[in-house]
């Protein structure tokens, strides 16, 4: 079917996990035929969330994409994760999205994810609605969920449909722009009868009513006008204003329902495609030309071709998929595209449109439609693809940074390589993810945004490539120094055996220097005891030698060694002998400068909402972390701080468990600092009974 700018709606499911988003989608598909049957969640059987992780854990981990036909219009829906660790994802996708359904469970109400998502919502600009899901469980509470909403996101709640009975009794809905009640099947078929409210709802109705008739006038003068002078306003005028204020995200309406007993889902369609705007609705794209003019692309089939990658996928068969939303002009199977970021031509032949795990070929897509395309060599997740002749790039949402590390180790010795290989198809397709070999302690570091995310990562690694690892705690980087100034160190080398022996003698002065200065190395020699060219071999010798401290095994740094004398001989004098002399005479310098042990440490900026500000700074003091300062930012405080690396390995998980996940916190490395001498006798002794 050919689609047109004005009949796309691109809507996106947001919410705290567990509130039911993939269950709404489903219900959606099903209502509109998409799926010849009500996909589960909690059976596996669901379209949305297919990947062998996702149906395990019975939540979202990747954004999935399907689209359904409603009253003429072309629907694509983008079902995002909501649990914590994923929600990188859920802001890159949101940028293909014209507008977002965010859900509330009825029985728990607004929680930490859901005010994370509505914050990338507003990001985006997206105007949006909320659905209040799960009104048949225990304990569901509408009003109270509608306080919540109105308090913790700071929104003027505006619902447009009440529930008729709640839990068990819950059995459908009064919708106050109608003013009619719908009464709901309740074997998940979706058939409902139309029918005059309820007695004992009349007087809550009317009274919702006028709330919802107050908060549309707002949108506009005139009607407030009529209005606050009591004049009668006519359903039209109530109608048309409601539905531009929707559209232009001046007003959140609430709506309500029962996902799993497919209730809810019909009014839910009818909103979207009468009030949620389509593509050529929504102002004109910003990006800048390749020399950096800013430059606008109106959503128009009749403009220049420009898209936004906003996903990837990777997979070993079919190789790489990128889902890119299509901002401006058409695009067409077998085409050469311009990826703009990286300035560099792409080929492609076929086009998809996305059906769950499933792909439907199209022959050609416009301004406003969600495509994939397969095997594109050179473009990632945030790429623009846009028209050669007219170039465009934009600017895409950064990923969340990582906040917890692990070292990876391959179960199969050996396959490190492999590790390493597979990790970085996986990267492509998770741009949250970071992966580094650790140069001292030769690790093979995996970040992500938390503990479900980097296991996730782990099995997919499994059945996508066949590669075995587990998660280890990093090794913290110590390094070794020097406290004070030795002089006069002399150290002779001399064997002999068989035939030609061995002889140098060096003598140093080694010193420290000041903290991240690295290693000096000073040649003074005087006189010919010496020759020149065994110089270098000394050189070579201390590098060596600074690999592995004298007190664990680290790497010295901050140290400068002077070479001002020593002796050879004419005949057994040799570069390997210097090279053993000046190895040896640096660690018998070493050991009488009083050698102490270096560990890194991090600066941190960490969110957390006031009330728990106290227990995050008594936390960070059993850390033996520093606060450096505070600044309000919003309704949370921002922590400025500095902690050994050693104490904030886990940091992630122990933030979220003082803070309800709550707190979020960037970190990065500062500096290397001394160890406190008791910790210290610590460390060396771990270091030397794992040799």
């Amino acid at each position: 079917m050919e689609r047109n700018t004005e009949q796309i709606k691109n809507v996106a499911f947001v919410a705290h996990v567990g509130s039911g988003k993939t269950s709404l989608g489903e219900a959606i598909l099903y209502c509109t035929k998409a799926t010849t049957r009500l996909g589960r969640v909690d059976d596996g059987s669901s379209n949305l969330d297919f990947e062998p992780e996702e149906i395990k854990r019975k939540i979202t981990i990747s954004t999935a994409f399907h689209h359904c036909q409603w009253k003429k219009f072309h629907i694509n829906l983008i079902d995002t994760p909501g649990d914590d660790n994923f929600l990188s994802d859920t802001r890159l996708c949101l940028q293909g999205a014209d507008s977002a359904i965010i859900l509330i469970d009825a029985t728990s109400g607004v929680k930490i994810g859901t005010e994370k998502v509505w914050e990338f919502v507003k990001e985006q600009n997206l105007p949006s609605l909320i659905f209040i899901n799960k009104m048949d469980r225990e304990r569901a509470n509408f009003f109270k969920v509608l306080d919540e909403i109105s308090s913790g996101l700071e929104i003027r709640v505006t619902p447009v449909f009440l529930p008729i009975g709640e839990e068990d009794s819950f059995r459908g809905l009064i919708d106050l722009i109608k003013m009619k009640a719908y009464i709901y099947e309740k074997d998940g078929s979706g058939k409902f009868k139309e029918a005059d409210i309820p007695d004992d709802l009349k007087d809550t109705a009317d009274e919702w009513r006028e709330k919802m008739i107050e908060n549309v006038v707002e949108g506009n003068d005139e009607l407030m006008e009529k209005y606050l002078e009591g004049e009668e306003l006519s359903e039209g005028d109530i109608q048309t204003t409601f539905w531009s204020s929707l559209k232009s995200g001046e007003l959140v309406p609430v709506l309500c329902g029962s996902a799993t007993l497919n209730i809810g889902a019909v009014q839910l369609l009818d909103i979207i495609v009468q009030g949620l705007p389509s593509p050529n609705e929504r102002p004109p794209k910003q990006g800048e030309s390749p020399s950096g003019e800013s430059i606008k692309r109106e959503p128009s089939p009749d403009e220049p071709f420009s898209s936004l990658v906003i996903k990837t996928v990777a997979d070993p068969f079919a190789g790489r998929l990128s889902i890119l939303r299509i901002f401006s002009g058409t695009l067409s199977s077998d085409s050469t595209v311009f990826n703009s970021t990286k300035q560099v031509k792409e080929k492609f032949g076929q086009l998809f449109i996305l059906e769950g795990k499933k792909q439907q070929p199209v022959e050609k897509a416009c301004a406003g439609d969600i495509v994939a395309i397969p095997k594109l060599k050179e473009t990632q997740t945030g790429d623009t693809l846009c028209d050669e002749s007219d170039p465009i790039i934009y600017k895409p949402v950064e990923p969340l940074p990582p906040v917890l590390s692990y070292a990876l180790e391959a179960k199969v010795k050996g396959s490190e390589d492999k590790v390493f290989s597979s990790l970085t198809r996986l990267l492509e397709e998770d741009p949250s993810l970071r992966i580094e070999r650790d140069q001292t302690t030769s690790e093979i570091i995996l970040s992500g945004t938390g503990q479900i995310h980097l296991e996730a990562t782990c099995e997919k690694l499994q059945r996508k490539f066949g590669v075995e690892v587990t998660l280890k705690p990093m090794k913290v980087p110590y390094k070794e120094t020097i406290k004070r100034a030795v002089q006069k160190v002399i150290y002779r080398h001399k064997k002999q055996t068989g035939g030609r022996g061995q002889f140098a003698e060096v003598h140093f002065d080694v010193s420290p220097l000041e903290r991240g200065a690295g290693f000096e190395f000073e040649e003074a020699l005087v006189g010919m005891n010496v020759p020149r060219n065994f110089v270098p071999a000394v050189e070579k010798g201390l590098h060596e030698a600074l690999q592995s401290g004298v007190l664990a095994g680290y790497p010295m740094v901050d140290l400068k060694v002077r070479f001002y004398d020593g002796k050879s001989h004419e005949v057994d004098s040799s570069e390997m002998a210097f090279k053993i002399a000046a190895s040896m005479c640096l660690k018998k310098a070493v050991k009488e400068a009083e050698p102490t042990l270096l560990e890194p440490i991090m600066k941190m900026e960490i969110i957390v909402p006031e009330d728990v500000m106290g227990d995050v700074m008594g936390d960070l003091n059993s850390r033996r972390g520093r606060v450096l300062g505070m600044e309000p930012k919003g309704k949370n405080q921002v922590i400025k701080a500095q902690a050994p690396m050693a104490e904030v390995l886990t940091y992630a998980l122990d933030l979220n468990s003082i803070t309800g996940g709550r707190g979020t916190f960037k970190m990065e490395f500062s500096h290397y600092e001394e160890v406190p001498a008791h910790l210290a006798q610590k460390v060396i002794e771990e270091a030397k009974s794992s040799e």
